[in-house]
């Protein structure tokens, strides 16, 4: 029997396959001369020795699809909406977590090597709800689980940020979990419950003229904020 996009029978497929050392590898798989090359030997007396030899065509990259704007949602509290729903399965959300990407423009997208989509996120597409510390001053470290399960040690690489509100001043705090392919960023925001964690564990240094309470984490201090004034007025 012969398969109609290829030349060579089936039955010769099949019992060759077994048989034959691919591109010219040995059997452990190294090449014995580093060439690039695919050659090999049946076995099989019904095929008489064929061997098959030649250059190793490489396989031309994938071009993902542009699938455009996709439908989901991740809202400021980590929950993923798609078409609207909350996306019941942890597993799931932990699955396109995994291929999230932000571009050089900011914008968030969901890549595969086979297709690609833009997402909209409305703060921080993941949220630190958890920490857990070791050490303390110049030598303390700092770990964030985020809503997905990821841990992530506050550092050099993963740097700490607080922003304020224009108008209320309330600060939200941010960790980077991974670049993004530009300036921006991937973060957690780092929810209520765990920021207060981080102001009892903050001391006060001086950053440049200011003196600020924050907290070390992997030989590095991330400020949270100014020290409190005489009047007892907090700047976080």
């Amino acid at each position: 029997m012969t398969d109609a996009t290829s030349p060579v029978p089936i039955s010769l497929q099949k019992s060759a396959a077994g048989n034959l050392t691919p591109c010219g590898q040995s059997p452990n798989g190294q090449s014995p001369n580093g060439q690039s090359t695919c050659e090999g030997k049946s076995n099989d007396p019904a095929l008489g020795g064929l061997t098959v030899s030649g250059p190793v065509m490489p396989r031309p990259p994938r071009t993902p699809i542009q699938c455009g704007d996709l439908p989901f949602l991740i809202r400021r509290d980590g929950t993923w909406l798609y078409r609207g729903s909350p996306i019941p399965r942890k597993e799931l959300v932990c699955l396109f977590a995994s291929v999230l990407r932000r571009d050089e423009e900011g914008a968030w997208w969901l890549r595969t090597p086979a297709e690609h989509g833009r997402i909209e996120v409305e703060d921080a597409p993941f949220v630190a709800v958890e920490l857990d510390w070791a050490g303390d001053g110049r030598h303390q470290t700092l770990s964030f689980r985020t809503n997905t399960d990821q841990v992530v040690t506050a550092g050099p690489d993963h740097p700490i940020r607080v922003t304020h509100d224009l108008l209320t001043c309330e600060p939200t705090p941010y960790i980077l979990v991974r670049e993004g392919d530009g300036a921006y960023g991937i973060e957690a925001r780092i929810n209520r419950a765990v920021y207060y964690e981080l102001v009892a564990l903050a001391v006060p240094e001086y950053v440049g003229p200011h003196l600020m309470l924050g907290v070390w984490s992997s030989g590095t201090f991330f400020p949270l904020g100014l020290m409190p004034d005489e009047d007892g007025e907090e700047e976080f």
